[in-house]
């Protein structure tokens, strides 16, 4: 991911494209923080996982924010922000399906033996280990409680 995302930024560079160049360094950046962090941990470098999960908040924390520009009345940074989205989006794994989701939560569910709402903890450190970058958290996250709650 590292390299395709630099030859991007070349490629960005080349065509002009200044949009599309700020939202690739941000990424850049992104994943050079993500590395230093494993660093401290022992690491060489982040794994993919790690990667997928800081790009998909960097989705999340933009898609927050277009909320707020929005009810701001922003329409430049919705947009801004929108764009950004559609780039890093290229480059995170493909999401799991609303099917797929709930079959990796009832899998999560079987294996960890959870059946009480004080397991919820339990299921989602499943989750997040084996989809990390790839599903929704928060509405995983609802639906294991409604799962676990009776519902």
């Amino acid at each position: 991911m590292r390299n395709t995302i630099a030859e991007a930024v070349k490629a960005a560079m080349k065509s002009g494209a200044k949009t599309r160049l700020a939202a690739l360094r941000l990424i850049s950046a992104k994943i050079k923080d993500v590395d230093l962090a494993a660093q401290g941990t022992g690491k060489s470098e982040a794994t993919p996982a790690e990667l997928a999960e800081a790009l998909a908040k960097m989705v999340k924390q933009r898609r927050d924010s277009i909320a707020q520009f929005k009810a701001g009345n922003r329409p430049d940074l919705v947009a801004q922000d929108e764009g950004e989205i559609s780039v890093i989006e290229e480059y995170l794994p493909k999401g799991l399906g609303v099917s797929e989701t709930a079959a990796a939560i009832e899998a999560a569910l079987t294996e960890t033996g959870a059946a009480l709402p004080k397991d919820m903890g339990k299921v989602m450190a499943v989750l997040k280990e084996r989809y990390a970058g790839r599903m929704d958290y928060s509405a995983a996250s609802a639906a294991v409680k409604l799962r676990l709650t009776g519902g």
